[in-house]
């Protein structure tokens, strides 16, 4: 498998920046950047490109709603060419509680305006007059604008990535997408996305070596019983949170996520209790399987086992969360990791 991670600038930024130039020195071989609801990632993905000679950069996510199409692409463009060829370009949905209220954009039809975007993205890779009449967009407006070229190099090559978790946006990501980000993903259930990944593959007629399949998980280290007691005891109410607080009262792709894979009575319980205020409630109701299901949490020997099942099962990049509540920490953690693969 390949190896990657996923870093955010909202916060000591000089931190992250040391993190990411000590991990290519480990030998990692992909770098998301973030945006959520903190830092923009295109201007720290220009930055390290700047800093960095080897390790791929990608963004992870750019939310659909917050820029244009064609200001995705410029950025794009912009970064394949300061990176020297190393940009991915990854692109998400979101959901209403950031584009809708953090934005102000309606969340309205997320399918199409992710179809429409590719589309429209696309025609700006390949160095083409854009032209675009579907749903969600219209380029050039009606009335007197002409389609028009961007000045940049064309560079149909950059690969992109969707970060997609409800049944038809996976199928799209199999039809469309170079490689797909995933979260929220236990083995033992990855046919919960893998159905529908592969239903869009085959509309394009590709198969699964046609995508990179990129799955994430936080990596931490106990050496006994005890020490693993303790993490995943900390990580139940992170775990409650994305399962209750990312996303609204009826829309959370986290809590729908786990509900596939088998755990739909206690994500639902989850929520409530959640959204109630409970929210110590609600992460007593988090089970030890839930966590180590969805992590990389273990012994040294556990973390190496699910590793292989993670490959088994059909990873081909596994981006990596390293604990560790200090640089070096975290450093150790991922080249421990890095070392199991």
């Amino acid at each position: 498998m390949r190896t990657a991670t996923t870093v955010e600038f909202s916060q000591d930024s000089r931190t992250t920046l040391d993190f990411v130039l000590e991990a290519e020195k480990l030998g990692l071989d992909v770098c998301w950047v973030a945006e959520a609801w903190g830092s923009d990632a295109p201007s720290a993905l220009g930055y390290l490109a700047a800093r960095t000679d080897r390790i791929r950069l990608g963004s992870g996510i750019i939310q659909l709603g917050t820029r244009t199409p064609v200001a995705i692409a410029q950025a794009a463009l912009t970064l394949a060419d300061l990176s020297g060829g190393r940009f991915s370009l990854g692109l998400g949905p979101s959901g209403p509680q950031v584009i809708e209220g953090l934005h102000g954009v309606p969340f309205a039809k997320p399918l199409t305006r992710m179809r429409e975007t590719v589309e429209i993205i696309r025609q700006a890779f390949a160095g083409e007059k854009i032209s675009f009449s579907g749903k969600a967009f219209d380029v050039p407006l009606p009335g007197e604008a002409r389609p028009m070229r961007l000045s940049t190099a064309p560079n149909p090559d950059i690969p992109i990535y969707f970060a997609t978790l409800s049944p038809k946006l996976l199928e799209l990501t199999g039809e469309v997408a170079d490689g797909w980000l995933g979260t929220s993903f236990v083995p033992e259930g990855a046919d919960a996305y893998f159905s529908h990944l592969d239903a869009g593959l085959a509309k394009s007629g590709r198969t699964r070596k046609d995508i990179d399949v990129c799955q994430g998980a936080e990596v931490a280290f106990a050496d006994n019983e005890d020490e693993l007691r303790v993490l995943v005891g900390s990580r139940k109410k992170e775990l409650a949170f994305s399962l209750g607080g990312m996303g609204s009262a009826t829309t959370n792709f986290y809590n729908n996520a786990y509900s596939r894979q088998g755990w739909a009575d206690v994500a639902a319980e989850v929520r409530e209790r959640w959204q109630a205020g409970d929210r110590d409630g609600a992460a007593a109701l988090v089970t030890d399987e839930m966590v180590l299901g969805t992590t990389l949490i273990g012994t040294e020997e556990m973390v190496r086992e699910r590793l292989r099942v993670w490959r088994d099962t059909g990873i081909d990049t596994v981006r990596l969360y390293p604990a560790g509540e200090t640089l070096e920490a975290r450093l150790t953690t991922l080249g421990r990791a890095l070392d199991l693969l």
